[in-house]
């Protein structure tokens, strides 16, 4: 080990991870190059190579690496909140309609096809411009790129170190929410625990909000899948020696890994125009069903990212590039790329639950950087396998519960549903507390479901 593991969880919640969380993490400190230290979120689980919740920076600069398993398969997978303006009573009035109609606006589901069919030279363009791209071509308003990470376009993006079969596996599924642990929800401002920064972020208890969690489909998956086969020979040709072979990895300086950063942007570009153009599809849901709500963007964050970044290390300031797999980005107040709306109470930080649960919005600290990097965690956490879930309970079973707790659910797949039941993630009221209690992000308010559209 080159650097300390780091993990923000109570003892209940590092009791509940599994042994591989702490075997992979270790794993992670002895990659060339790496700074600081591993951070594990309080969420964590085992994942492929590095653990999901874990957070490493490398120095380009001292041989460091940069690593696919360390990026994830669902390359810039993230989440957004809207605003809506219209109060819990308003919308359950019209719940079952509305549930209706975001169904069968969005497609949703595994291999879902879109009512998109991108061309080449518009596929360049997405993987090169993002959400700048699709609100170019009307979905969506200029406004929203304010309130996206990057500014809505990942720069440095490379289209063209993006193979031929991922831009086919794409061409048909943009604006789509995917299978998995993906997710359109309705929700409503349950509770407030920080009045200024909700203040700020124009959240109001009893207000209804709208959260969308996807990625970026099968053109990150198939750039993951390609590029660790590449990083397996890289690793070999650089003398690196894993302890892992799915910590493949790539010195950040050879040629492998700028390619690697090349596609893994444009995958990130892609992932924001998906989030950009489902939220296009939303409004035109509510506009029908409801004339006078405007959904305004709050933020879009992703949780699945390499980013450079400049850090302060032992001091000094460091250019680093900061791998997130299952974690948020959470800058505190001041950093200049927050939106200069809430720039003095700090970013966003959006923590997705499970099916039927609480989610919550939270806060980058002043702490965080010094703590864990600007980072924090991004979901509930895993406890149990899809398979674990099967066993236990049916997708009927779990969609007839949810309707009795007042949650309707939408789905295509049974079988998906019972994968993602509630009970199957840890409780995701602990993990954010154990991220408010450590410092690297602030509670600023809960979400509670009245509807979910899950693939």
């Amino acid at each position: 080990m080159r650097v300390p593991v780091l993990i923000f969880a109570d003892e209940e919640l590092i009791r509940e991870m599994d042994d591989k969380v702490a075997e992979q993490a270790s794993n992670v400190t002895t990659l060339p190059g790496i700074v600081g230290a591993c951070y594990v979120m309080p969420d964590a689980h085992w994942g492929y190579g590095f653990p999901i919740g874990g957070v490493a920076a490398f120095d380009a600069e001292e041989g460091g690496v940069i690593s696919a398993g360390g990026v994830g398969f669902d390359i810039s997978c993230g989440v957004r909140t809207l605003r809506t303006g219209l109060t819990r009573e308003e919308v359950e009035e019209a719940a079952e309609p509305l549930a209706n109609a975001l169904y069968a606006s969005v497609p949703v589901g595994l291999g879902s096809r879109s009512k998109l069919s991108l061309s080449d030279k518009e596929m360049e363009a997405m993987l090169e411009g993002g959400a700048e791209w699709a609100v170019a071509q009307g979905y969506g308003k200029k406004a929203d790129l304010e309130h996206i990470e990057e500014h809505g376009r990942m720069r440095g993006a490379k289209p063209g170190e993006v193979s031929a079969y991922a831009r086919e596996r794409q061409r048909r599924e943009m604006g789509t929410l995917g299978s998995g642990n993906h997710y359109l929800e309705v929700q409503v401002v349950d509770e407030i625990y920080d009045p200024k920064a909700a203040e700020s972020f124009g959240l109001r208890q009893g207000e209804v909000v709208i959260t969308i969690h996807c990625g970026s489909r099968g053109l990150g998956h198939q750039i993951g899948t390609e590029y660790l086969k590449k990083m397996q020979q890289a690793a070999k040709e650089h003398g690196i020696e894993l302890p892992d072979r799915e910590l493949a990895c790539a010195p950040l300086q050879s040629k492998v890994g700028q390619s690697y950063l090349g596609a893994m942007r444009a995958a990130v570009n892609c992932a924001l125009a998906n989030r950009q153009i489902i939220t296009h599809w939303v409004r035109q849901v509510f506009a029908e069903l409801f004339p006078k709500a405007e959904l305004d963007l709050i933020y879009d964050v992703s949780h699945n990212t390499c980013k450079e970044e400049t850090h302060i290390i032992e001091g000094k300031k460091r250019r680093l590039f900061v791998h997130r797999k299952g974690a948020t980005r959470a800058f505190g107040p001041g950093h200049p790329e927050i939106p200069q709306a809430f720039r003095s109470i700090g970013q966003p930080v959006i923590i997705g639950g499970s099916m039927g649960t609480a989610s919550y919005i939270l806060v980058g600290t002043e702490q965080s950087e010094a703590l864990a990097l600007s980072s924090a965690c991004h979901g509930a956490g895993r406890a149990m396998s899809r398979n674990q879930a099967l066993k236990a309970w049916t997708g009927q079973e779990i969609i007839e519960q949810l309707r009795r707790r007042g949650v309707i659910v939408c789905s295509p797949s049974l079988r998906g549903v019972a994968e993602e039941a509630p009970q199957a993630y840890k409780n995701v009221d602990k993990v954010v507390r154990a991220a408010d209690q450590a410092k690297i992000a602030k509670l600023v308010a809960r979400l509670r479901p009245i509807l979910c559209i899950k693939g």
